[in-house]
């Protein structure tokens, strides 16, 4: 058929509309990427609701946590009202509640009401935590404390002991578990010495870190300077100074809203997403030590690194942010035995002002004490204590326990109370920001599994993979086997089968295989642990075999 120029030109023009439009092939929105998921675990150990009001008010405005304020939290654990931090850090990073000194492992008493019996042979069994979880999943991992960092919290979220006094076997898991950011105190416990806390087995991990690429820091300035994957930051022997104390004492150590910051740079680069766990460590030694000063000048400095934590949330949009602390310490109240009638006209200056004199913590304060306590006088003003009393002079120059006396001076002053030198089993706040914000009254446990699902694996799934009882696993094979004592700071598991020797050493991530005069040291994403009666390793180490 022939078509004029005039139709020709209609068609061509009509052709060309119509390629435009697609009636074969329908719109299709492009698959939204599914961003990985974060999370960031704040601990302010040992700190009771009582010392956060007393330390908003000392501040004089609102603090980070007031704006994520959402619940409270059930502290006590599986035999006692009154917890400890290590069993507190195991409910929070395991989902188990657990007994006192206990790090990562389950109870043997059983006896708070509610908490699920186990099977008399599961007492002291390893359980994974969510760090060991993030890590399977491909996440980047970090660790921080103001404490040594082998210290009962940040053991609780990285380690498997029976005993939190285990700094050899906690310092050592944490090097094997092979996370990426790392910051504290505790260096003495990384290496042989003479001190309290030095290796005493021998070895030497600042090489095993060195070995596996760490870019270890000691100060806040080469912290800042680092631009690793993997950091190391050991800023003291043992734990760091208080934030009050820090720029008169020991400057080069970063603070802690700064380790914090630091570790998020970091850890955000993994495209896998990251875990971060955070504790503000000393609020509870200066609620042991009744010193408001401490409590309050290492409250507010975790009120910063939760700032940095949930600036980051709210920027990123993935992550889960929760601050809390593991139990309460102290009984502090703003009222004590003296208080009169007439509290009910006791201004908010009666309480704060006496504690603003004071520009160090007890610790620091007496840090410059002389020991003939000559210079008492000046070492009082340091700690608030200005135009000291006679009584009261002649109290401190007599005190066979200084620190005693200037604390409860301090707090009589500034109307305190305190019930106690120990932990108290109060209910405490619950701080949660993001994704699946936790609220309500809950349990210490249900936040382990809230950013397990969060993070997306089962803990209970994650136990049977990582912690296989060894002599039933290796007997089932058809392999002999005995714990090993030569070394008994470092026992090992071996197994025999045939011409086939297994070696497993304790608190590392690495089985030696060995057959005739071959010899291979295999390396796993997975520790050994050893916990006084068993030797448990991983699914992955039993692949091993096939």
């Amino acid at each position: 058929m022939k078509y004029s120029k005039k139709w020709r030109s209609l068609l061509l023009a009509s052709a060309i509309a119509l390629s435009s439009i697609s009636f074969a092939q329908p719109q299709v929105q492009a698959a939204q990427v599914k961003k990985p998921t974060n999370v960031i675990m704040l601990v302010m150990d040992g700190s009771s609701n009582n010392a956060v009001t007393l330390s908003r008010w000392y501040k004089g405005q609102s603090l980070a946590m007031d704006e994520i304020l959402s619940g409270a939290v059930r502290t006590y654990s599986a035999d006692s009202a009154i917890t400890d931090s290590a069993p507190a850090a195991t409910a929070l990073a395991t989902g188990h509640k657990s007994n006192n000194k206990f790090v990562g492992v389950l109870p043997s008493v059983i006896n708070s009401p509610g908490v699920e019996q186990i099977a008399k042979e599961d007492a002291y069994r390893p359980v994974a935590n969510v760090l060991e979880g993030a890590k399977q999943q491909g996440k980047a991992t970090g660790l921080i404390a103001t404490s040594e960092i082998q210290h009962a919290t940040p053991a609780g979220f990285s380690a498997h002991v029976r005993h939190r006094s285990r700094y050899d076997d906690i310092a050592e898991q944490q090097v094997y578990q092979n996370i990426d950011v790392v910051l504290g105190g505790g260096f003495e416990s990384l290496a042989p010495g003479t001190t309290k806390n030095a290796r005493k087995d021998g070895e030497n991990l600042v090489d095993v870190l060195k070995k596996e690429n760490y870019d270890i820091v000691k100060t806040r300035d080469e912290l800042f300077k680092s631009n690793a994957s993997k950091i190391w930051g050991s800023f003291a022997p043992g734990a760091l100074a208080y934030d009050l104390d820090r720029a008169q004492t020991r400057a080069s150590e970063p603070t802690l809203a700064e380790m914090t910051s630091k570790a998020i740079e970091t850890l955000k680069k993994n495209d896998n997403g990251f875990f971060l766990f955070v504790e503000g460590s000393k609020v509870d030694w200066a609620a042991h030590a009744n010193d408001p000063i401490g409590m309050i000048s290492d409250i507010l400095s975790f009120d910063a690194a939760v700032k940095k934590a949930v600036d980051f949330a709210k920027e990123d949009g993935h992550t889960m942010v929760i601050a809390v602390t593991d139990h309460g310490n102290s009984g502090i109240s703003m009222g004590n035995a003296n208080t009169t009638s007439t509290y009910p006209n006791t201004p908010v200056s009666a309480y704060i002002d006496p504690l603003k004199k004071a520009k160090m913590t007890i610790e620091g304060a007496l840090s410059h004490l002389k020991e003939d306590k000559s210079n008492i006088v000046e070492v009082a003003a340091l700690y608030g204590l200005d135009n000291l009393s006679a009584d009261e002079f002649a109290t401190l120059q007599l005190a066979t326990d200084t620190e005693e006396e200037m604390v409860k001076m301090l707090a009589n002053r500034a109307n305190l109370g305190f019930t106690t030198g120990g932990h108290t089993g109060d209910d405490v706040f619950l701080y949660s920001f993001g994704p699946s914000k936790i609220t309500g009254l809950v349990e210490n446990t249900d936040l382990a599994y809230a950013m397990a699902k969060f993070m997306g694996f089962d803990l209970k799934k994650l136990t049977d993979d990582l912690y296989i009882p060894a002599t039933k696993a290796f007997t089932d094979k058809g392999y002999t086997s005995k714990i090993d004592f030569t070394n008994k700071e470092n026992p090992k598991f071996i197994a025999q089968k045939n011409k086939v020797t297994i070696t497993i050493p304790v608190n590392k991530n690495i089985v030696i295989y060995e057959q005739g005069k071959t010899v291979k040291t295999h390396t796993f994403d997975t520790i050994n642990v050893y916990n006084g009666t068993e030797f448990y390793v991983s699914k992955k180490v039993l692949s091993m075999l096939k």
